[in-house]
């Protein structure tokens, strides 16, 4: 008798219950915003990547009515048929003003946005260099183009010149590709040094700004602008769905680049445009950006005053090192990491366990919003002690 050949999903099922790394969906009522209900619970919202809350933002609904008011629900074809609109113009002007290069491409999601461009600029002859802890996107972008793909340690860079100068001379073009903000740790990559190898064993870089966009630099351009490498040539990729409280992606570089994934970025070329409803709010969010820097200056109190608290109060927390909104606490197993997360919303926190295979290890992931208030902080720290639970929180 022939064997189901489905019968290896539901074992497949049972492996992951098993090792504590079953996953479903929680549902949330009403806007975004620094408290939210979340099955029928008010609870404090640390889970969310609206770093500035905007995605709750009258201007923004407002904006994005306005436009699916005028342009309809859908963009109805991909923008090289019939679903370019003067919006997304001027959504790309504007991150392209944003973040100070000569030009920019909007995707309808940040996935896309990486998938497209790693397929378009690297192939079968060609070497990718890979952070280990990359976006999903980043990786499967990597072994989607065909190139040989090569992980370095985490923000390794010595290990990176290594291989470089033993691989680099093998292949015809080389890509650098790395999180600015890695979105699971908190910590940023070291992009000076980046730049430096990639311009000494001519190599493209990109770097995704999906979590820095916003957050950081003087402007909130990001990652790039904090470490003053603004106007140097690299490929600058982004997501429109966190601190812009969107959705979609973009890519900014070069004019010369950006035209040439109009022509050969199969996840642009293919994929239905962005809706206008997505893409005006995501260019009042710019504005926003630009006109209202106190939103990010309060976004960085709120980070400062958490870390102060937990020195102070929680000095036996495994926290990983951060620059960023994103802490994360360090489990011994994804089980304990779940008893956490269960612990932190039976005291009103919404910090779910992050568990393998999306992080090495099992981890609560805390994001810090600009409109988290003192007495949200003041009361994750106080559901932060852990040791009246009678479970480890170190490795």
């Amino acid at each position: 008798m022939l064997r189901n050949p489905y019968a290896w999903i539901e074992e497949s099922l049972t492996t992951i219950h098993r090792a504590d790394w079953y996953r479903s969906v929680q549902t949330i009522h009403g806007l975004p915003g620094a408290t939210v209900l979340l099955e029928g619970q008010e609870v404090i919202n640390f889970a969310s990547n609206d770093y500035l809350g905007l995605a709750g933002d009258e201007r923004m609904i407002a904006a994005s009515t306005a436009a699916i008011q005028e342009f309809g629900t859908g963009s109805t074809g991909s923008r090289l048929l019939s679903g370019h609109r003067e919006l997304h113009r001027d959504l790309e002007v504007a991150i392209a003003s944003l973040k100070q290069t000569e030009d920019a491409v909007v995707f309808s999601s940040g996935y896309l946005a990486n998938i497209g461009t790693i397929t378009a600029v690297v192939g079968k002859r060609d070497l990718i260099l890979s952070d280990q802890y990359n976006h999903s996107s980043l990786k499967n972008g990597a072994i989607l183009s065909g190139a040989t793909v090569i992980e370095y340690p985490h923000c390794d860079v010595t290990t990176l010149l290594t291989q470089l100068s033993q691989q680099r001379q093998n292949y015809r073009r080389c890509l650098i590709i790395t999180d600015s903000v890695f979105s699971m740790d908190g910590d940023l990559c070291p992009l000076p040094t980046l730049l430096q190898l990639a311009e000494e064993f001519s190599c493209m870089l990109l770097i995704d700004e999906a979590h820095g966009t916003g957050v950081l630099g003087k402007t909130g351009a990001g990652c790039v602008e904090h470490f003053g490498c603004t106007g140097k040539q690299f490929i600058q990729m982004g997501t429109l769905s966190k601190a812009l409280g969107s959705l979609g992606g973009y890519v900014a570089g070069s004019a010369t680049l950006i035209d040439f994934l109009r022509n050969r970025a199969p996840s642009w070329i293919y994929t239905t445009a962005l809706s206008p409803g997505d893409t005006a709010a995501a260019l009042a969010a710019i504005n926003i950006v630009q006109c209202e820097p106190q939103r990010r200056a309060q976004l960085w109190r709120n980070v400062n005053y958490l870390k102060d608290l937990l020195v102070q109060h929680r000095p036996n927390l495994q926290l990983l090192q951060s620059e960023s909104p994103i802490l994360c606490i360090q489990f011994p197993s994804a089980a304990e990491a779940l008893k956490a997360g269960k612990h932190l919303r039976s005291a009103g926190i919404f910090a779910p366990a992050i568990r393998p295979p999306t992080v090495p290890t099992s981890r609560i992931r805390i994001s810090v919003m600009t409109t988290h208030e003192g007495v949200h902080i003041q009361k994750l720290v106080d559901a932060l002690n852990f040791e009246s639970t009678g479970f480890a929180v170190q490795l």
